[in-house]
């Protein structure tokens, strides 16, 4: 097995971690020295392991700016607390701003007390929004039926109109009817 040669790298890896021998030892520093440096294996702060933390830091940047049945837009502005390691709009923050504006659209035509729960989500990441961007996101049902609620978001740089992301959510609606 090849082996990391620098004890910094070596704090990285799990103790059961396996590397395959079929990687040059300087192909598993290059990969290791990356996740280092992208934050991987540090600890989570105190004031951030907080209930709720991760979800009050996505809907900070979100501002509903139209609802109607059926389609709402918002804006989305690219924080630093948001953004990855090259200055982006993170893909994991980008999926869970995409969940919760499709919910908010999916409850505009199921109401409140309908439950549904996500059942898939797709994401394609087309270009990138970088910190300070805002970006306009356009969500709108594309199918809402007994048994399941399909949205589409198209996110857009607002300064340029360029289409930088879409997303699509599943919505199996509760309880599911019986065939």
């Amino acid at each position: 097995m090849a082996k990391p040669s620098s004890e910094l790298i070596k704090a990285l890896l799990s103790p059961t971690a396996v590397i395959s021998k079929d990687l040059s030892p300087e192909v598993v520093d290059r990969v290791l020295i990356f996740l280092s440096n992208v934050g991987a294996a540090k600890p989570i702060p105190d004031h951030c392991n907080t209930k709720g933390f991760f979800s009050d830091v996505i809907t900070a940047v979100l501002k509903p700016l139209t609802v109607s049945p059926g389609h709402i837009t918002c804006l989305l502005t690219v924080k630093p607390a948001v953004a990855n390691f090259y200055g982006s709009l993170h893909g994991g923050a980008l999926a869970a701003v995409a969940e919760a504006i499709s919910i908010a659209c999916a409850k505009t035509v199921l109401g409140d007390d309908k439950e549904f729960f996500l059942g898939e989500q797709s994401m394609s990441y087309l270009s990138a929004a970088p910190v300070d961007a805002e970006v306009i996101a356009n969500a709108q049902v594309v199918r809402s039926g007994r048994n399941l609620t399909v949205i589409s978001i198209d996110f857009k740089l607002k300064k340029t109109q360029k289409l930088v992301y879409t997303a699509r959510a599943t919505f199996y609606n509760m309880p599911v009817s019986k065939l």
